[in-house]
């Protein structure tokens, strides 16, 4: 038996507006960062310049990866464990270990 969180229902989730679009234009300025990181490369920039770019986007990634984790948080898991199912909390720790690699 599949256990469905509340806000999503076959590994799917329903974003309020403000958070799709929160999310988007977080990836859209990463997305622009390799863009910029690619032009680099292409324009024969010295490494460390690059290096510091890609640290850049490295942080960004991490910076999506701490809003989205903390929606989640706040949504499927706490609704979760409100009605009960404490599998959630056992697929939290799983990837916060994946996160942490």
């Amino acid at each position: 038996m599949e256990n469905e969180c509340c806000c999503c229902s076959k590994r799917k989730k329903e974003r309020s507006p403000e958070e799709y679009k929160c999310l988007m234009n977080r990836l859209c300025r990463i997305e622009g960062q390799i863009k910029g990181i690619k032009n680099m490369l292409e324009n024969d920039a010295y490494c460390p310049d690059i290096l510091i770019q890609v640290s850049a986007v490295n942080a960004a990634l991490n910076s999506f990866n701490k809003v989205l984790l903390a929606n989640h948080l706040k949504s499927c898991v706490i609704e979760d464990i409100r009605k009960g199912n404490d599998q959630v909390v056992d697929e939290l720790v799983e990837t916060l270990q994946k996160l942490m690699k």
